[in-house]
């Protein structure tokens, strides 16, 4: 008498599911196993891509990674929205009366701090023509400028109020990376909407003000590098105006002449204002001049 067929099957069809179970068993363990050695390749990867921005404020090691990387859960999610500028900020409006727009798309911009452009940088001859209009700036004395080492990136060169009212890192007033001709300024908020708009940079991702003004200015704009002759030209004006908001002074190569602009000085604060300035709810300002709250706010 012939067995049914489900009893020949049985044995067989509990041997595969035993297998089926043991293999399955085998390739979670194997994953689990692997897990920790995936992350550590891509965080091997992306510490070597923290270091291949070359010197910058923050140390290229695994101490400096480490910063950046908690700083940037905080960051800024979007630098291409405009700062909003506070009812109280005094001037409302800022230095450039208008910019034409940046042909192109915007370059690849990666890092914190470093921050650098990845594409669609500055040639040698650009760069170096860029550098040596800054430089002309700081020898007419009217200006009210010099060239130091950078106060924020601790290597390149970078152009210093002598007497700022606005407050930066040591009177930083801008600088700019050899690597790729991009700059780093503080600009007044309506300047750096007009740059941010207009696609000639965007918001630095620290720049958000209140306590995070300990790393940078709630104004600090990167702006990218000029690709060509006019475009180092119409950076010089942005560099112009980013001395105006630091220092007051309406800077200008070709004729040095330098005039200074009260235009912080003499403003009255009133009590509605300082209920909105951060810093005066904190009793930081310890003064009735809007260049103080303005740099708390």
């Amino acid at each position: 008498m012939e067995a049914p067929i489900s009893s020949l099957a049985s044995p067989a069809w509990g041997l595969t599911s035993s297998l089926h179970n043991s293999i399955t068993k085998l390739a979670l363990r194997l994953v689990f196993l692997a897990l920790p050695f995936y992350a550590l390749y891509l965080l091997t990867l992306d510490y070597r891509a923290f270091k291949a921005l070359g010197p910058g404020g923050t140390p290229s090691t695994p101490l400096g990674y480490l910063k950046i990387k908690l700083l940037s859960l905080i960051a800024l999610r979007n630098v291409h929205a405009p700062a909003p500028i506070p009812s109280h900020f005094r001037p409302q409006t800022g230095y450039l009366k208008q910019l034409p727009p940046r042909v192109g798309t915007r370059p690849t911009i990666r890092g914190i701090a470093p921050q650098r452009q990845m594409d669609q940088k500055s040639s040698l001859p650009i760069y170096l023509r860029l550098s040596t209009a800054m430089r002309e700036l700081t020898t007419h004395p009217k200006n009210a400028l010099v060239e130091k080492t950078s106060c924020f990136e601790k290597h390149s060169a970078g152009l210093f109020a002598i007497t700022p009212i606005t407050r930066t890192c040591g009177g930083e007033v801008c600088h700019a990376h050899p690597s790729d001709g991009s700059l780093h300024m503080t600009l007044h908020p309506a300047d750096a909407k007009l740059v941010i708009e207009n696609g000639w940079g965007e918001r630095h991702p620290l720049a958000k003000g209140g306590w995070m003004r300990r790393f940078v200015p709630k104004e600090f704009i990167m702006i990218y590098a000029p690709r060509e002759e006019a475009e180092v030209a119409l950076v010089m004006e942005i560099v112009c105006a980013a001395a105006w908001w630091v220092s007051g002074v309406v800077v200008g190569a070709e004729t040095g002449m330098g005039v200074k602009e009260e235009r912080l000085r003499d403003v009255e604060v009133d009590a509605e204002a300082q209920a909105a300035c951060w810093g005066c709810r904190r009793r930081l300002c310890q003064t009735a001049e809007v260049d103080q709250m303005v740099g708390n706010a």
